[in-house]
C-alpha cells in the first residue's frame, strides 16, 4: 500500500490539457487501473453519443437545383460543434454577429450556442462572405446542424 500514489499526477493533467489545445477537442478522458482522469474546457462539456446529420430544406430538396445547392451548403457550412440554442447576437436587442453579405474572418466569432447555461462563442471556421444564415435567433441546434454558409 505504501507504494500507491495518493497525489494527483499534474503532468499528466498538463498534458492531456496541452493534447486538448493542440487538437480543438473540447474533452478528453483516460482511465488507467483505478485512476480517472477527465479534462475538459471550462463550460463546454459534450455528451453527444453520434453526430445527427442536418436535414435538407424541404423546399430546396424540392428544387431543380437541389444537388447543387445542397453540396454547397455542406461544403461551406459551420455546423454545430454542440446541441443547444443558437442566438445570433451578443445579448438581446443588440446587433447581430453577422449578417448576409458581411465578410469574416477566420475564428470571428459568428453566433453563440447556448449549452448548460453557458454561453459558447462560435467562430467562423474560414474567412469568407457570409451568404446564408440556416438558424434562426434563439432557435435550438443539433450537433453537426449547418448553421452558416460562408464562401
Amino acid at each position: 500500500m505504501a507504494d500507491k500514489k495518493t497525489g494527483i499526477d499534474q503532468a499528466l493533467i498538463r498534458d492531456l490539457a496541452n493534447i486538448l489545445n493542440e487538437t480543438d477537442l473540447t474533452e478528453i478522458e483516460i482511465e488507467q487501473e483505478d485512476l480517472r482522469i477527465r479534462v475538459s474546457r471550462a463550460g463546454t462539456p459534450q455528451y453527444v453519443s453520434a453526430p445527427i446529420p442536418a436535414a435538407a430544406p424541404v423546399a430546396v430538396a424540392a428544387s431543380a437545383a437541389a444537388p447543387d445547392t445542397a453540396a454547397r451548403i455542406s461544403k461551406n457550412a459551420l455546423t454545430a460543434p454542440m446541441v443547444g440554442t443558437a442566438y445570433l447576437s451578443p445579448a438581446p436587442g443588440s446587433r447581430p454577429f453577422i449578417e448576409i453579405g458581411a465578410t469574416v474572418k477566420e475564428g470571428q466569432t459568428v453566433l453563440i450556442i447556448e449549452a448548460m447555461k453557458t454561453m459558447n462563442q462560435i467562430p467562423a471556421p474560414r474567412s469568407g462572405k457570409v451568404v446564408e444564415i440556416l438558424v434562426e435567433d434563439g432557435a435550438p441546434v443539433e450537433y453537426g446542424e449547418a448553421l452558416v454558409v460562408i464562401e
